[in-house]
């Protein structure tokens, strides 16, 4: 069994995951995506360059209800009816968007505390929340049989529960937002600057470093860092702060911003 995942987009123009089981021969047994801030075309693409069909995904699990993550929802359920997994509260949030259509009520399953089957016999799920302004947001530890992945994109700061589940993990996804020195002298008002750094907004360069360092383990494979600002940061720059973080043995990659990544197996 392999293991292998792709990021679509990350950032605020838009961010969807790819996450899956693939036998020995490089056949996709079991696959799941996370978030939907990438139109269904986009996926076809990208999947066909891959030899793989948007048939093989299963489900979908979305951190939260801000446009960059859902805009494309709607359009899912419509054309690909997948079910599509949330914790209660932001289901409902997820319902009252205009632009998640009368579809989305077909295709919404809502996540209950602890381990949840998204796939039965294949891939499992928890959340936990994440602080962010939105209605609620939530990171996910995802079993794909054995292997264990963790996501956590778009918080303002690390939780102790977030770093517990990190530190089990075999490969973390993990905002790396912006640079603190070029957010303070860049072009953001001041208001909008106050927002990201308030806790509640987007995690750092420094702030993730530090989070690796504490979630940092023997077992740990993989850290993408993910959702990288296209004005107040650089993937050299993000690179650079956590890369001292991490144990030599484990992969570190940014993730870019507008076009998808490689198909990795981790």
């Amino acid at each position: 069994m392999k293991i292998k995942f792709k990021s679509l987009s990350s950032g605020s123009c838009g961010n969807c995951y790819f996450l899956g089981i693939f036998s020995e021969d490089g056949r996709c047994d079991s696959s799941i995506l996370i978030d939907a801030g990438v139109s269904p075309r986009s996926l076809k693409n990208e999947l066909r360059k891959e030899g793989l069909s948007p048939d093989c995904i299963g489900g979908m699990l979305i951190t939260h209800d801000h446009n960059d993550h859902i805009r494309s929802l709607g359009s899912y359920c419509k054309h690909l009816s997948y079910p599509v997994w949330s914790p209660a509260r932001m289901r409902r949030a997820i319902a009252g968007k205009y632009y998640t259509g009368e579809h989305y009520y077909d295709c919404a399953r809502t996540l209950e505390d602890g381990w949840n089957e998204i796939i039965p016999g294949k891939i499992k799920a928890r959340w936990f929340e994440l602080p962010h302004d939105a209605a609620q947001t939530v990171g996910y530890a995802i079993l794909l049989g054995q292997y264990k992945f963790v996501i956590m994109t778009d918080l303002g700061h690390i939780t102790e529960q977030a770093a517990a589940f990190a530190s089990q993990a075999d490969t973390v996804v993990i905002e790396s937002n912006y640079d603190l020195n070029m957010l303070k002298n860049g072009p953001y008002p001041r208001e909008l600057k106050e927002r990201i750094m308030n806790g509640s907004g987007h995690l750092s360069n420094i702030e993730c470093a530090s989070a690796i360092a504490a979630f940092d383990h023997e077992g740990l494979r993989n850290v993408f860092l993910c959702h990288l600002s296209e004005h107040n940061n650089t993937p050299e720059l993000a690179l650079e702060a956590s890369r001292t973080a991490i144990n030599p043995a484990a992969r570190l990659c940014a993730l870019p911003r507008t076009t998808a990544s490689p198909l990795f197996e981790l």
